[in-house]
């Protein structure tokens, strides 16, 4: 499982992503699952973040979801009209 930071604003999300694809690519197999839990402080940073690790795990074949989705986030998600892309963790 990946896990987000508590903080994932526009300062963070490059090395937050770098470092989410390393994680990512060191798990050769199974489902990608991104933690969000801990996150509290974002912007839509956060959601390019996501979407490059569901792009990331696609090209990879295989499948992506995400656990704790902040309820604001996924507001936001569904402004910009991607909270399908998103799926949540079962």
């Amino acid at each position: 499982m990946l896990v987000l930071p508590a903080e994932l604003t526009h300062a963070q999300a490059t090395a937050s992503l770098r470092m989410l694809l390393q994680g990512l690519r060191s798990q050769p197999t199974g489902a990608v699952v991104v933690d969000a839990t801990a996150l509290t402080r974002f912007d839509s940073s956060a959601l390019a973040v996501l979407l490059e690790c569901r792009r990331e795990s696609f090209g990879l074949g295989r499948s992506f979801a995400v656990r704790g989705l902040p309820a604001r986030l996924g507001a936001l998600a569904g402004v910009y009209g991607v909270a399908e892309l998103l799926p949540a963790a079962v």
